[in-house]
């Protein structure tokens, strides 16, 4: 098991009046690909710059391998950071844009050839040391960014949305290669994105966080199939979030329905939110399902359909490598696996009564 490397303690970050960290509590381990996942203004870009120290909390202590370092300046941190915007030096050949912080660090000119060009053929540019910066694609230059940050041999490299600026193609193929990198030269990336698909690819660990609070912490699997409220549910991926009713552990009503799950620790007739993945949802006859439906809409997704599926109480959203028109009547099917109970945020006490009428169905 790898060893905490940065620790953020009671971190509280304010501008003015507004909030933009509400004192997080976060460790990140020696060599692990941690992401920092949120929207717009959630604070992890703040957050990055804090363990970078471009930054100081209002309040709250960074710690790195147990050291306080809230005062230690960014170029004496074991910490290199990339950016959306490379910064290369367009007048500085690749072979010059890596070596400059090797050139800062009078390093002896053997010992910066062996280094760039070892770099190089880590990102998969080798032979690219007399190349203009200007000529290279994207890509390309978004490989010398790492290059010349990884070059100095930090212990922990900073990654502030770098993919951003490249088209859908080349940013799906430097997904891949990022992670490569990451594990070829074992140090430890942290890596802030709004993409959802970037962190489930890339990472060990997601960090989703919304309005300066951490809202969940754990691998991909876990965010994605066990998120912890409604709006890690709904941003991580798509899903259907439903008002339900906890009527006993292992037993939920849904959409006028009574299902067998795998949740329990509720109070008896909690009012909850459901969450159902649009996968999870299998399509069968009518008579078969254990809710009932009209298509309203569907799309062709290239791997599967998307459909809209109209029934008395909620409008499903579908993925389904099946086809149906629409206008057809067909039955939902779930088993106690395909659905997560989540606590409403402000309601957790909250009671009610069971929903009338409610089938109940052995799933």
């Amino acid at each position: 098991m790898s060893n905490e490397l940065i620790r953020l303690k009671d971190c509280f970050m304010a501008f003015d009046d507004q909030v933009v960290l509400n004192s997080i509590n976060l460790y990140i381990k020696d060599r692990e690909f941690l992401t920092l996942l949120g929207p717009s203004g959630c604070g992890k870009t703040t957050t990055l710059r804090i363990i970078g120290g471009f930054q100081k909390p209002t309040s709250g202590s960074v710690f790195f391998d147990g050291v306080r370092i809230n005062d230690v300046p960014p170029h004496k941190r074991r910490i290199n950071t990339v950016f959306q915007k490379y910064a290369l030096f367009s007048h500085m050949n690749v072979f010059e844009n890596v070596a400059f912080g090797l050139r800062i660090a009078k390093l002896p000119k053997a010992e910066i050839k062996r280094r760039v060009t070892e770099t190089l053929k880590l990102v998969n540019l080798p032979g690219f040391e007399k190349r203009s910066v200007n000529s290279l694609s994207g890509g390309q230059q978004q490989r010398i960014a790492i290059a010349r940050a990884i070059v100095n041999r930090p212990q922990v490299l900073l990654l502030d949305e770098p993919l951003g600026a490249l088209d859908l193609k080349l940013r799906k193929e430097m997904q891949i290669e990022l992670k490569k990198i990451q594990q070829q030269v074992g140090i430890t990336f942290v890596y802030v994105t709004h993409d959802q698909e970037e962190a489930l690819t890339m990472s060990d660990t997601i960090v989703v966080m919304n309005q300066g609070n951490i809202q969940q912490i754990g691998t991909p699997t876990d965010i994605y199939n066990e998120p912890k409220n409604a709006f890690v549910a709904s941003f991580i991926g798509e899903s259907n979030i439903i008002d339900g009713i906890m009527n006993e552990d292992y037993m939920v009503t849904f959409a006028g329905h009574t299902f067998r799950c795998l949740d329990s620790g509720f109070a008896q007739n909690e009012l909850v939110d459901v969450v159902v993945r649009p996968e999870d949802l299998h399509i069968c006859a009518p008579e078969e399902g254990h809710i009932r439906g009209v298509v309203e809409s569907i799309v062709f997704k290239g791997v599967h359909y998307e459909m809209i599926v109209r029934t008395p109480a909620f409008p499903f959203l579908v993925q389904s490598t099946l086809h149906r028109a629409v206008g057809q009547e067909i039955g939902l099917s779930l088993t106690p696996d395909d659905i997560h109970i989540m606590r409403k945020p402000k309601q957790k006490d909250a009671q009610a009564a069971p929903l009338p009428d409610a089938q109940a169905a052995d799933a």
